[in-house]
């Protein structure tokens, strides 16, 4: 089993082609084949009407889950799908293994409904720190990936976030309502302010890449599935951004955050949407 951080970035020199061929094939094979072409039955609902699940889901989770414990012998996995089945499972994160944290279709309402705004999202972790990251969207041949220390990439280009254009609105992606709490609501309303344009977010790793590439500012999530953000937080901390929570200290793939939280594409914004968060008017 791998024990230090050193070992873990021999893995990632040897083997970061190699996990970024598993997560092409699992889309190739398990989810762009069901795309546009899913049957009634193929789709469920898990905790609502717009938390949906697919066989597209299930089988490239089976798929990566295989493939990404095979690289790297003695890792685990945290993947969507198999924490719904047995939420105990969630607890790998804090463990002592290296772990793969994988949302195999994040967004999958925009899958079921044919829109090309969903991805794969694979994340490396080991002992609460993100240490590489992908994140594939195959209906728009786009794959982001990240390696600590390393930078960040969009098909190959380095990705630079830098700062917001001067004297215009920031632009933030919000939680969905349905997804949060009334504290939690309150909390995101701060953001309906002077010089903050919030919008409902979709697929949430494709948010992150677009704060990572600077075409958005900041997100501010109230969630914290650690499937849906250890990928893009990782992308955006290499494009050169941050993230924090509404206490101002980074935010946890472990947990125990004070949400909503922040990613951002530079400091200066990360503070200033977790204070508009905090209540704190700026």
């Amino acid at each position: 089993m791998i024990q230090d951080i050193e070992t873990i970035d021999e893995f990632l020199t040897r083997h970061a082609d190699d996990v970024e061929e598993a997560v092409r094939k699992a889309a190739a094979q398990e989810i762009m084949p069901r795309w546009r072409r899913l049957a009634a039955h193929e789709v469920d609902q898990k905790s609502g009407p717009h938390d949906l699940v697919t066989d597209a889901d299930r089988k490239a989770e089976q798929f990566l889950t295989e493939a990404l414990v095979g690289l790297l012998p003695g890792s685990v996995v945290v993947g969507e799908e198999a924490v719904h089945a047995n939420p105990a499972s969630y607890e790998a994160i804090r463990g002592e293994a290296p772990v793969w944290i994988v949302d195999p279709v994040d967004g999958t309402r925009q899958f079921v409904h044919g829109d090309t705004g969903f991805c794969t999202l694979v994340a490396l972790a080991h002992h609460g720190v993100l240490r590489a990251s992908w994140t594939y969207a195959p209906a728009r041949g786009q794959l982001a990936t990240a390696v600590r220390g390393r930078g960040a990439f969009l098909d190959g280009k380095r990705l630079y976030a830098g700062p917001p254009e001067p004297g215009r609105d920031l632009r933030v992606a919000t939680s969905h309502p349905d997804y949060t709490t009334d504290e939690e609501k309150r909390a995101l309303l701060a953001l309906r302010t002077p010089g903050v344009a919030p919008r409902a977010c979709g697929s949430a790793g494709l948010e992150y890449l677009a704060v990572a590439r600077g075409e958005s500012d900041a997100t501010a999530f109230s969630w914290e599935a650690a499937w849906d953000h250890a990928a893009g937080l990782l992308l955006v901390e290499e494009a050169g951004g941050t993230h924090l929570t509404r206490t101002g200290e980074p935010f946890r793939i472990a947990g125990d955050n004070d949400l909503p939280f922040t990613a951002a594409r530079d400091a200066a914004t990360a503070r200033r949407v977790a204070a508009l968060l905090a209540g704190e008017g700026v």
